[in-house]
């Protein structure tokens, strides 16, 4: 379906040749459990390009990830659109064996919602779930990419990756 679907990323000179996203070996040790702290709401507006721009605001910090990742992630509300949960981020893989601009974890506007939150008031994020932005397969698209505050100091060599890598 990400090949052959409409409205791919894959240039339609390119859907033939693609066999489907490269991914690291799953890693257990990549699905963490995090609690969430409050912040101070903040809006960011991306311009994203003839889709004109998208508004989201910051929703919850995590706390977890500092001592195995080298940082917390900041987790976003987008705004229109369908709204929805969206975590952006970006790590010591990003520029050489993933994509430069960072992945995605959590949209769930898209359905990409693969961990999930517990009845505790914890999250499961699943770094073996992360993915490109629809712009790393191609220039029509201008996508959201992760904030300097979430980039994170660790490799995440989990979720996809660059196949010549």
């Amino acid at each position: 379906m990400f090949r052959d679907h409409p409205q791919s990323p894959i240039e339609a000179a390119d859907r033939q040749a693609f066999k489907g996203p490269t991914t690291f070996p799953y890693d257990p040790l990549m699905r963490v459990t995090v609690t969430l702290e409050p912040v101070t709401q903040q809006k960011m507006t991306v311009a994203t390009g003839a889709d004109g721009d998208l508004s989201m605001h910051s929703l919850a910090r995590t706390c977890g990830l500092e001592e195995k990742l080298g940082g917390e992630l900041t987790l976003y509300w987008i705004e229109g659109y369908g709204g929805g949960v969206f975590l952006p981020f970006g790590d010591a893989t990003s520029g050489t064996e993933t994509y430069g601009g960072g992945r995605y974890l959590l949209d769930t506007i898209k359905g990409a919602n693969l961990g999930g939150a517990r009845p505790d008031g914890t999250l499961v994020l699943d770094f073996n779930f992360a993915y490109f932005p629809s712009c790393a397969y191609s220039s029509r698209y201008v996508c959201p990419l992760a904030p300097p505050g979430n980039r994170l100091k660790g490799a995440v060599r989990a979720g996809e990756r660059h196949p010549e890598r």
